[in-house]
């Protein structure tokens, strides 16, 4: 079922070795703008992943949606501002800050 679509399986093969219960979260590019979101997991493949990384988008970081323009959005970590295309956006699992 997943593997038809190019969709990935939402846990994560490291939080079942180290017997970490998955997180629920949503992608980032279902976050409202304005939100505060925090990321717990990024399922792209290794270049997408790496790419964020070098971005400063890892696991753990927080996150404000500053814009949303059709599909892609425009985002806040600390000072600096990321825009990021509606693809990328859905491979980033995010959970809402309280």
């Amino acid at each position: 079922m997943f593997g038809q679509h190019g969709l990935t399986n939402p846990v994560s093969h490291e939080s079942l070795m180290m017997g970490i219960p998955p997180v629920k979260g949503f992608p980032l590019m279902m976050a409202d703008e304005g939100a505060r979101v925090r990321i717990v997991a990024l399922h792209g493949g290794k270049g997408l992943t790496t790419r964020l990384t070098e971005l400063g988008l890892n696991v753990g970081s927080e996150l404000a949606v500053v814009q949303r323009q059709g599909g892609g959005l425009l985002i806040a970590r600390g000072e600096a501002r990321i825009a990021l295309g509606g693809g990328m956006a859905a491979k980033i699992q995010v959970v809402p800050l309280a």
